[in-house]
């Protein structure tokens, strides 16, 4: 029975990367067209267009290899019955050390340490390509190799002097919550998610990046006006220093009830006409305006709930812990459990969510065309896509079922058709 459910589980896990594929080599065809989807004429010049697909194809081609290789070693993980090997394991480490293994959040935190030393060991190869063989390769790669290690580094221990904690509370949670757990565990990833919105952006980018407040100029006094023309609550603007690492861009905002504004400074390089990057900032303010965080966070409340419920099941099934080859029930394995078994789930709620986000991109295009920023918007997306060198040809069961942000090419025609019925 054991082995039954097992290959049941690897079953799925095969079914679903065949899928993938299905829709990853679609793309890879798109890719690789000779020419341009129709966005308009001129949006993109012929020899940008063959260093998109030049990256494009490589990155591709990368993802292939990677997820081949995930996929191969999820599968031995569970068929060699690797986790319960590995459980014991980190319990005797625990033991060598000269502490409790019987205390089961000494037991999991050395668990997962060994399962995130495992995992990063496994992915480090991977970066290290991307990184300095195809970014250098097609967008000048900044960084360094002291710098790659550096902040690979500070990643790792930024993730465990947070993660040790919120880990120790979860298990705590679980292990006292009883009936009420599903309420309990919801609070606390609710109150987990708001720490993260709110605390990441002051304490912990910080530690990655700098951030010095936007100089008096004309872009300064554009954005100041379109946020009080929207009476948004505008608290400070900060360029990030972002440049000394990649060519990518970007720009979000933070807080609560007032709002700081974050410039990637490779926007300035990238997009040289102030209204542009005001277009961009005015398609962030009609998140803000549209309530498009609140829905989303709201929207997102119904899957955790839903997911909770699954692995509430999960963690009550002696049966379940038994036929993945422990004899005990500790809290972190049956997350592990949980995310084989639902995986299917996990999926489809992932492509509802994405349909709403892309849903929202749209209306937030649509926002910043309708306060005059339309022609603005579109030349700055361009030129956005331009330099970050993103996949400009795609393929539309890929896009819809991959992308939580709609591609180039839908942007464009979207914003294209609206300006023409507004003329």
């Amino acid at each position: 029975m054991e082995f039954l459910v097992i290959e049941a589980v690897v079953g799925v896990m095969i079914l679903r990367y065949l899928f993938e594929t299905y829709l990853d080599l679609r793309q890879y065809a798109v890719l690789k067209l000779p020419t341009l989807q129709l966005i308009s004429q001129g949006a993109i010049s012929p020899e940008r267009f063959r260093k998109f697909r030049a990256h494009s194809i490589d990155k591709s081609r990368l993802y292939f290899v990677h997820e081949f290789a995930t996929t191969l070693v999820d599968c031995m993980i569970l068929l060699h019955n690797i986790l319960p090997w590995l459980w014991k394991r980190s319990g005797s480490l625990v033991l060598c050390i000269g502490l409790n293994a019987e205390n089961e959040i000494l037991h999991s935190l050395s668990f997962l340490a060994a399962m995130t030393l495992l995992s990063q060991i496994f992915e480090f190869p991977f970066s290290l390509y991307s990184t300095f063989v195809i970014e250098a390769r097609h967008i000048s790669n900044e960084r360094t190799i002291g710098q790659f290690l550096k902040e690979w580094l500070l990643g790792q221990c930024t993730s465990l002097l947070l993660g040790a904690p919120i880990v120790a509370a979860a298990i705590g949670i679980v292990q006292n919550g009883g009936s009420y757990l599903v309420i309990y565990f919801w609070l606390f990833s609710l109150l987990g998610s708001v720490a993260t919105t709110t605390l990441y952006p002051r304490f912990i980018a910080p530690l990655f990046n700098k951030f010095t407040p936007l100089p008096n100029g004309e872009l300064r006094r554009k954005i100041v006006n379109l946020a009080a023309s929207l009476n948004f609550p505008l608290e400070k603007i900060f360029v990030e220093d972002g440049s000394g690492r990649t060519t990518h861009s970007h720009a979000y905002m933070f807080g609560v009830q007032k709002k700081n504004i974050v410039l990637n400074d490779t926007l300035f390089k990238q997009c040289r006409d102030t209204d542009e990057i005001t277009a961009i900032i005015a398609h962030e303010m009609g998140h803000w305006k549209l309530n498009h965080t609140v829905y989303a966070f709201v929207a997102m409340q119904v899957p955790v709930l839903l997911q909770l419920g699954l692995f509430f099941f999960v963690r009550q099934s002696n049966a379940l812990f038994q036929m993945f080859g422990f004899d005990t029930q500790p809290v972190v394995i049956g997350f592990y459990i949980y995310q084989h078994i639902v995986m299917p789930v996990q999926r489809l709620l992932e492509f509802c969510m994405n349909l709403l986000s892309r849903s929202s991109e749209f209306k937030a295009d649509a926002f910043a065309k309708n306060l005059g920023y339309g022609r603005a918007l579109r030349a700055g997306l361009i030129k956005l896509q331009d330099f970050n060198l993103s996949v400009v040809n795609t393929d539309p069961w890929y896009s819809a079922y991959r992308y939580s942000h709609p591609p180039l090419v839908e942007r464009l025609n979207a914003l294209d058709e609206s300006m023409k019925k507004s003329s």
